[in-house]
């Protein structure tokens, strides 16, 4: 999969593009509005994602001209306006999808890839499972066999990226990133405090362990 991401900010891009590479997507990066429009239109790309504040044109003209060109890649929006307003006008535009920063990774990727798959007819899964743990993305429920769990959306959140790579050993460094986003403190210990919070409903009254600490090297979920 090749995408598109029209960024000037460089820590932004720098994070969402290391990502997003470890997520499988080749990437092009342009910094203004100018570069990243001759991309748009002269590259073929799965997706787009495009800031609209950018030196040189702004995202929505970037997007206005892509559509009069017919050009009918998937967009999702960055911006820091998240006003119902702001997101209409770039959904008026012809944006797919809007996300507002700050925001964390994995429901940026979890965008890009459904607008990837709504773009070429394939259905978009909605369960996660290990074992009999079960995670439906729809409704938000997570189950061990037939015991429901109550998780907190960040809870939510950390169990669904250890769920989409499970079997994988995910670092700390890589939670922070894809659960808090780009602004993060590296020194904090909010990884291991929800970890901890995680693994006390998911393993705790079950005789399987399933979430598992490599000191020193991250976290995996799988059945030991």
């Amino acid at each position: 999969m090749r995408l598109l991401l029209i960024e000037d900010d460089r820590k932004i891009a720098d994070f969402i593009r290391r990502g997003l590479r470890e997520a499988g997507f080749a990437v092009d990066h342009a910094e203004n509005g100018i570069d990243g429009l001759d991309l748009a239109l002269t590259e073929p790309y799965d997706a787009a994602v495009i800031d609209i504040m950018l030196p040189g044109l702004d995202g929505l003209s970037i997007i206005e001209k892509m559509r009069n060109r017919r050009i009918k890649t998937p967009i999702l929006v960055l911006s820091a306006k998240g006003t119902v307003d702001d997101r209409i006008k770039g959904l008026q535009t012809g944006a797919d999808d809007y996300l507002t920063k700050p925001f964390s990774f994995s429901e940026l990727l979890a965008r890009v890839q459904a607008l990837i798959r709504r773009s070429s007819g394939s259905a978009e899964p909605t369960r996660l499972t290990l074992g009999d743990l079960s995670m439906d993305l729809l409704t938000r429920t997570v189950k061990r066999g037939e015991e429901v769990i109550d998780l907190m959306p960040k809870e939510f959140e950390l169990l669904q990226y250890l769920l989409l790579n499970a079997g994988k050993v995910v670092s700390k460094t890589a939670l922070l990133e894809h659960v808090w986003g780009y602004d993060f403190d590296p020194q904090t210990n909010a990884v291991d405090v929800l970890v901890c919070r995680v693994r006390g409903k998911i393993d705790r009254d079950f005789d399987t362990k399933i979430l598992h600490t490599l000191r020193g090297v991250g976290y995996v979920l799988k059945i030991s």
